[in-house]
């Protein structure tokens, strides 16, 4: 019962529409400029620097908020990660947006964060190289992700690689968008208007 109030909850929290928020009180509706995605890619997009920044920040939050809650409730290893899988499902199929929402990648590395940390500093490694490299935020998330299961092999405990896969298949799932504009090269660089 207490794990699935948490992931209720959790789930909740996740919904909260952070770039959406952030964007409105600027007198912009998120989901009609830019790419549509309420995430903080689109946010710098279109709203500039400091609003992506705190929407970065709101989102992430939301996915440590939900593992630490688990944690101080005492719920276990491996459930504190499907408290924070429901976390990032909120983010991704908001409550408040008829369950359509962002990407999750701030969210999922707000999760990693507190639920296994060096792999969540790996991912956020990954991702900068890629993005520093390529200006694809999308492919710098893609790349992380994909190589966050072996990177949780190698750093942590077998316990948490099903989570971090689900994590994953969630990122790739909600990129598919993404990828085909990556393969066709008509994806929007980060700096791009």
């Amino acid at each position: 019962m207490k794990l699935l109030l948490l992931s209720i909850l959790a789930f909740i929290l996740g919904s909260l529409p952070t770039g959406l928020i952030v964007a409105r009180v600027k007198g912009i509706d998120l989901k009609n400029v830019g790419s549509g995605n309420i995430g903080a890619t689109n946010v710098l997009r279109t709203t500039g620097r400091l609003p992506a920044l705190i929407t970065l920040i709101g989102d992430f939050s939301k996915g440590v908020i939900a593992v630490l809650i688990a944690r101080y409730l005492g719920t276990g290893i491996f459930f504190e990660g499907i408290v924070g899988l429901f976390a990032i499902l909120g983010h991704d199929f908001s409550l408040f947006l008829n369950f359509r929402g962002g990407k999750g990648v701030a969210t999922s590395l707000g999760v990693l964060t507190i639920y296994s940390p060096q792999t969540g500093l790996f991912a956020i490694i990954i991702w900068l190289m890629t993005v520093l490299i390529t200006r694809y935020s999308s492919l710098g998330a893609l790349v992380s992700f994909g190589l966050l299961p072996i990177g949780a092999l190698a750093l942590d405990s077998r316990v948490k690689v099903p989570v971090i896969f689900l994590m994953t298949v969630l990122i790739f799932l909600r990129h598919m968008d993404n990828i085909s504009r990556l393969l066709k090269g008509t994806e929007s660089k980060i700096g791009a208007s």
